[in-house]
């Protein structure tokens, strides 16, 4: 298999590609929803995701039951490991229980395709999608996170802050670090097989030996950044973001200088889906721009050049040159080493 070109790879050339941006727009009113007096989908669409609850409850439902009236559609959430374990047991009863998934780490779809689990499908509102995709649509980038830094505002002054993923190595930091655990987190599991082949697995040695403390999740970091139990921390953007601009919460962006790691995560559909026209119209409205701008409404990047970033966060297309290049291929091939490496250096006591 040809190693995937994922949007950060080469987004730049396709932020300012004239092609694609041309080819934004029209037809996603028609796309997004059935037109008046037309037969939309019906019957029941299972999604597994890693989304986060509260933006499955304010942004996904309402805007796909609004979408699709006569569709059912259920959500089961959970990290994105807790999703996989849950299809990793289903695959092995030869009942798979998930119509659509919409989980965080990218290499996990390629180990999937490769399974022969996935449809193939090129939705119609695929062709505005500007990260890459499976030429046969078994997979189709849907929303991007990135991992970057974060800090307290009211511990740390703006000169203070880490500026890269190396300033956490700093003594000021000493024990007072933290990262999700790549073993629960697709995003961290990300960052730690991009950041290991920057590096070297020695700068996860030199972040122990600084006291870096490995949390279950995301919202675990960010409820101790707010109590100053940590200083500075690795990340997702749209904790940070949604906290600073909701509650205005002293918490503040550091997009690393050595490269923020995004996480273009894709939508599929499983080949065992009992409702394939179903599935197929939750995917196409999630790739729209109606379903783009729900994406950006939780904080998250859009996959389209024609959907504005999230509050308080800088277009991609600027980002992006300079982030961490991630190997798709030795993620998906090598889950286990990379884990197993991250357990016996930063985990083990």
């Amino acid at each position: 298999m040809r190693k995937a070109k994922w949007l950060c790879a080469a987004a730049a050339a396709l932020a300012v590609s004239t092609a694609l941006l041309a080819g934004c727009g029209g037809g996603d009113k028609k796309a997004a929803a059935p037109a008046a007096g037309a037969k939309g989908p019906k019957g029941d669409v299972m999604v597994y995701t890693s989304i986060y609850p509260d933006i499955i409850d304010k942004m996904c439902k309402p805007n796909v039951a609004k979408a699709f009236p006569d569709l059912k559609v259920t959500w089961f959430q959970g990290g994105t490991e807790k999703v996989k374990t849950k299809i990793a047991g289903e695959v092995k009863a030869k009942k798979i229980g998930a119509d659509v998934l919409m989980v965080a780490d990218p290499s996990y779809y390629l180990t999937l395709k490769k399974q022969g689990l996935l449809m193939d499908y090129v939705a119609p509102n695929q062709k505005d999608v500007v990260a890459d995709k499976d030429k046969a649509g078994s997979w189709t980038a849907v929303r991007i996170s990135n991992m970057i830094i974060a800090y307290n505002t009211t511990k740390l002054k703006p000169e203070e802050a880490p500026k890269s993923w190396k300033d956490l190595l700093d003594p000021r930091f000493k024990g007072k670090i933290a990262m999700p655990s790549p073993m629960l987190s697709g995003t961290a599991y990300v960052a730690a097989g991009a950041l290991s082949d920057k590096y070297g697995w020695e700068y996860f040695d030199k972040l122990k030996a600084n006291g870096l403390r490995v949390e279950e999740g995301n919202s675990a970091i960010q409820n101790k950044l707010l109590t100053g139990e940590y200083l500075a921390a690795m990340i997702l953007e749209e904790n940070i973001l949604k906290l600073a601009a909701e509650k205005h919460e002293p918490l503040k962006v550091v997009y690393p200088s050595d490269g923020i790691i995004c996480v273009p995560s894709p939508i599929a559909i499983f080949n065992a889906t009992k409702n394939p026209e179903g599935a197929k119209a939750v995917e196409n409205w999630w790739l729209s721009k109606d379903g783009q701008q729900a994406v950006v409404k939780g904080w998250m990047h859009s996959v389209r050049n024609d959907v504005e970033p999230p509050t308080g966060a800088p277009k991609l297309s600027t980002l992006l040159p300079t982030a961490v290049k991630v190997n798709w291929e030795k993620l998906a091939n090598e889950e286990a080493q990379i884990k197993e490496a991250f357990r016996v250096r930063v985990m083990d006591k």
